[in-house]
């Protein structure tokens, strides 16, 4: 049950076992101290004006602020306690309290310490005159807004730029806010006779404790470039100013925001923090380890210890941090948000994530009710029979000292988080300690340049990476780059010896790492998941063109980390929203500028076409799904360009333009393949918004801006290589036509007219993005050019004509069979096709749609048009020289085949028929 209305009166729920908050010393405590301030907290779960009005009143009875800040600390915890255990209030509504407090506490302190100190110095001013801004970052918990009851609070000052006070006694800015700062911690931190209001933590600051109690802003950039450490990133994604939330200083923290995201996320995938993250776990499991020596009690600690809260919070952050850089969607400073995020992305399995969302929900509930009982920052289950059994009934369980169903449960879910974390962190391997066991006996390992590793390898692999490890740029890298080189190689090694892949998939492996010696995130994303190596070394062993596109685009080997690669088809709407999810995310982020979207496409549409590549090649979709697929991800993608570079267009007059993308050619025909380019024509239909601006000049400038975006080469790659050739009056007319203009050009008004292989060219074009008002109407202007009466034997002259200049264009030696600008191939059969579409379709209607050249092909049979056998024979001939087309260009062989093998290859029978189809066309 989620106690979340603030009216809520703190009655029992029925059904729970009994447990009564009174149970606990420190409300007992609260109860007999404050008896008579009890009644000062409205009834329900505290909210902020809830907690500020009791402040009030306190300090309106004569108490000083400090004194007030603690009384409504304790009456809000004592509160906390009885929604908590007796009303079964979520942790979710518990630790929005804790966080609210904190907010609301820091906020009260943080004005008071000023207006003290401003008293004495004045107020800081920069250089312009203006006051400087001083924000208080919390971090940790506090930051993800998941405090927990007994919780110290992990704080960071920061203020904008330096200064001189302008008061009577000057100092300068940064020695103001070190007093300032020194004043909120006696407000905050200092423990009187009412106790304190949180324990303060400075510790993360840049330095640590031998740093200044406050920095500057430059100080901050600085720190970040110079000595930033891994574990510090971690850190510093929960980050957020928790004081003043006026809505003025929270905007002048942008500055702030735009120096910790670039430290946290990083623009690539950042799998080098793994080392990192595995080595400050280590420590913690050891002093944690070393605290529980001798100490049986601290074996159970729900937050440090095997399983515990830290190492779901850690699951959770590692993923973040390698991924964020991309993908800003999943960026949440809070763990149980992140987890459903992680889910929706792909980067861990829905029921792993609900299953570590119990887990987290049940460990800080059993968290908060340890520290309900003394009020002590502690996570040990307490040793005395009462309390567990008191524990346990608040939590609907049982814990008797012959069976213990909270100790059943808690062991359960320790043991789900950990062996998750391990299958993270550690490959699946419960991490090395330093208990006895020997951490460096024997040798020690080998680097890829060492003379003793190259000879352990098979001959002809030791040749291939001999070649480049004995070079300079090798030598010079570190000694740990070295190092996972030689792991990787060794892996491949291995792999080899046990034929789980062939030596050619070996030896592609080496010539891909080649050019990536010195991107070290591939290399360690390798290291950390041998599963992505083992995919990586069967993919490449069952063709060649993997191996170019990964060299293009290392980055996607990520996607072979997910396992619902060979089970899932492309999902078109599925991407366009995901897309659309992460620009909202750029834009929450204040990063939505142009160069992270145009990277954002590049990186999107190369991880499908990748995803699309493994399908194929491992078997699993014929060709023709192939170029579905890849058609409709080039469609998807066309539409994001659209909608967001309209979006940055200057003269946009409109939220959204009456544009459209007509796609023709391989795109038109959906039968797209690896790295084809596009052919487009782009048409509006639009007034001229103003006297000022025609609407043919807003979508000249937009046109040419949606090119750049298409095809600029950025960090992340290339995208599309766009061909417009088709347009009206060709590479000699505009790059963007009204559909009115359009209509008469390919209809034949006026002297500006089509030419018949234009009409050619219009039978497999389609809307493919853009206003999809646009599409109806271009569809019936195509329709209307495709049924129009021609002569027959001017339009066979024409077609004829037409076939034989691309064959000159495309000689094919003599003895040698291309599959597709041969006699008999496939062009053949498109160019035979399309004539029937042109004279037939008046009278044929079912020739109109754009179904794709197999299905055509049929249909004319059907309509008796083509002889019996002949439409589906040239189908079948067609699907097979495709077939066999896009196999050999996976390999990067020759599609021209030697006439002699054709018999052989099964092809001569696929040329036969589309030869038939050729001449039942053109007798």
């Amino acid at each position: 049950m989620s106690v979340t209305d603030p009216s809520l009166q703190n009655e029992t729920v029925p059904g729970l076992p009994g447990a009564q908050a009174a149970h606990s010393r420190f409300v007992q405590r609260i109860r007999r101290r404050y008896d008579e301030e009890l009644s000062l907290l409205p009834p329900g779960l505290p909210d902020r004006a809830a907690i500020a009005a009791t402040i009030q009143v306190i300090q309106a009875r004569g108490r000083p602020l400090g004194a007030a800040l603690r009384v409504t600390r304790q009456l809000v915890l004592e509160r906390l306690a009885v929604l908590d255990v007796e009303c079964g209030a979520a942790m979710k509504d518990i630790t929005e309290v804790m966080t609210t407090l904190a907010e609301t506490t820091l906020c009260l302190a943080l004005a008071e310490a000023r207006q003290a100190q401003d008293a004495i110095n004045g107020a800081p001013r920069n250089a312009q005159g203006e006051v400087i801004a001083f924000w208080v970052v919390g971090m940790g918990k506090l930051g993800g807004r998941e405090l927990n009851v007994s919780s110290d609070i992990d704080l960071i000052y920061v203020y904008d730029d330096d200064g001189l006070t302008d008061g009577p006694q000057q100092i300068t800015a940064h020695e103001y806010f070190g007093l300032v700062a020194r004043r909120l911690y006696a407000l905050i931190g200092d423990v009187t006779e009412d106790g304190q209001v949180f324990r303060v933590d400075l510790a993360l600051r840049p330095n640590g404790n031998s740093g200044p109690p406050a920095v500057s802003l430059a100080m901050l950039e600085e720190y970040f470039l110079v000595q930033g450490r891994e574990w510090e990133r971690f850190a510093w994604l929960k980050s957020r100013v928790v004081a003043p939330l006026d809505e003025a200083s929270l905007k002048s923290a942008l500055g702030l925001r735009s120096l910790v995201t670039p430290f946290v996320y990083r623009r690539y995938l950042d799998y080098g923090v793994f080392e990192g993250l595995r080595q400050l776990h280590r420590k913690i499991r050891d002093e944690a380890s070393k605290r529980a020596a001798g100490r049986p009690e601290r074996a159970n600690d729900v937050k440090l210890s095997r399983g515990g809260i830290r190492e779901i919070e850690f699951i959770v952050q590692l993923l973040q941090v390698v991924r964020g850089g991309h993908f800003p969607e999943i960026r949440t400073r809070s763990t149980v948000k992140a987890l459903s995020r992680l889910a929706t992305r792909g980067l861990m399995k829905p029921e792993t994530a609900a299953k570590l969302r119990e887990g987290y929900d049940l460990l800080r509930r059993i968290e908060h009710r340890i520290q309900y009982l003394d009020d002590q920052q502690t996570h040990c289950l307490p040793t005395g029979d009462e309390d567990l059994a008191w524990i346990a009934r608040s939590m609907g369980l049982t814990c008797k000292p012959e069976a213990c169903e909270l100790l059943e449960r808690l062991c359960e879910v320790r043991e789900l988080v950990a062996t998750e974390f391990d299958a993270l962190l550690h490959d699946g391997q419960a991490p090395a300690t330093s208990g006895n066991g020997c951490r460096n006996c024997g040798a020690p390992p080998l680097t890829v340049d060492a003379e003793e590793f190259l000879d352990k390898l098979p001959i002809e692999l030791g040749t291939a990476v001999r070649r480049w490890a004995q070079q300079a740029r090798v030598q010079s890298l570190r000694e740990e780059s070295r190092l996972r080189l030689a792991k990787l190689v060794g892996r491949a090694a291995q792999a080899v010896k046990e034929e789980q892949c062939s030596m050619d998939a070996a030896l592609r492996f080496v010539d891909w790492v080649e050019p990536l010696l010195r991107r070290e995130n591939y290399l360690a994303l390798l290291v950390e998941r041998p599963s992505v190596q083992t995919r990586l070394l069967r993919l490449l062993g069952l063709a060649r063109w993997p191996m170019r596109y990964l060299m293009q685009h290392p980055g996607v080997i990520d996607e072979l980390a997910d396992a619902r690669l060979l089970a899932e088809r492309f999902d078109g709407a599925a991407y366009y929203a995901d897309l659309q999810a992460r620009h909202a995310a750029w834009d929450r982020s204040g990063e939505a500028d142009e160069e992270s979207l145009l990277d954002t496409l590049r990186r999107a549409h190369h991880a499908e076409v990748f995803r699309t590549l493994v399908r194929d090649v491992e078997g699993h979709i014929t060709v023709e799904q192939v170029a579905d697929e890849l058609s409709a991800l080039a469609d998807a993608t066309l539409q994001c360009a659209i909608d967001w570079a309209w979006a940055r267009l200057k003269q946009a007059h409109r939220p959204a333009p009456r544009f459209a993308v007509i796609a023709y050619g391989k795109l038109g025909g959906k039968e797209l393949g690896y790295g084809g380019d596009l052919d487009v024509v782009f048409l509006f239909d639009d007034q001229d918004p103003n006297e000022n601006i025609s609407a043919s000049e807003i979508y000249g400038a937009f046109v040419r801006k949606l090119i750049t975006w298409l095809t600029l080469r950025t960090a992340a790659g290339e995208l599309f290589d766009i061909d417009t050739a088709l347009r009206p009056n060709g590479n000699s007319g505009l790059l963007v036509t009204s559909l009115d203009s359009f209509e008469n050009y390919q209809s034949g008004r006026g002297s500006n007219t089509a030419w018949t292989w234009e009409h050619q060219a219009i039978t497999r074009a389609r809307f493919c993005a853009g206003d999809p008002a646009l599409a109806e109407r271009f569809e019936g202007v195509r329709r209307a050019v495709l049924t129009a009466e021609r002569d027959a034997a001017a339009l066979r002259q024409e077609v004829q004509a037409m076939r034989e200049k691309v064959r000159a264009a495309r000689p094919v030696r003599a003895g040698k069979f291309d599959l597709k600008h041969s006699a008999g191939g496939m062009m053949d059969a498109e160019f035979a096709l399309q004539y029937l579409i042109l004279l037939h379709s008046r009278q044929h209607p079912e020739l109109l749609d754009n179904a794709g050249t197999i299905a055509l092909l049929q249909r004319a049979e059907a309509a008796g048009l083509l002889p019996d056998g002949c439409g589906r024979a040239a189908g079948d001939a067609y699907r097979e020289l495709r077939r066999v087309q896009h196999k050999a260009r996976l390999d990067e062989q020759a599609t021209a085949l030697d006439e002699s093998e054709l018999a052989a290859l099964g092809l001569s029978a696929q040329r036969d028929a589309v030869l038939a189809l050729w001449r039942a066309v053109f007798p």
